[in-house]
């Protein structure tokens, strides 16, 4: 697994992931997140659009990092989750506690 960090200038902190987000991986975004979060950035997009698996330790780790955000003031928003991402936020019902975006932009659509 991959993570790209890139700082838009509306402030949104944006997490390119790609690979598979599982138990091996998923402390990685974890910290990832963290990470954004102590650089005074809790606004936050995940990319998931290069996420091959999500598996449940994955999906704590978006939900360890969207409580993470809020503490500070922020968010989690995903961004082009595939379909696996999907199937797997439709069959916990997480969809409605972690939202998906098509864009940044639409994520953090007033900056």
């Amino acid at each position: 697994m991959d993570i790209s960090m890139t700082q838009h200038t509306n402030g949104v902190t944006e997490l390119g992931i790609t690979g598979r987000l599982n138990m091996v991986t998923a402390a990685r975004v974890r910290d990832a997140i963290q990470t954004a979060v102590d650089a005074n950035s809790p606004r936050i997009a995940v990319d998931l659009s290069g996420v091959v698996f999500l598996d449940s330790s994955g999906l704590g780790a978006l939900i360890a990092g969207l409580k993470t955000a809020r503490e500070a003031g922020g968010d989690v928003r995903l961004v082009r989750p595939t379909e696996q991402v999907d199937l797997v936020l439709d069959l916990t019902n997480m969809g409605t506690v972690l939202k998906s975006f098509d864009s940044v932009e639409s994520a953090y659509p007033h900056g």
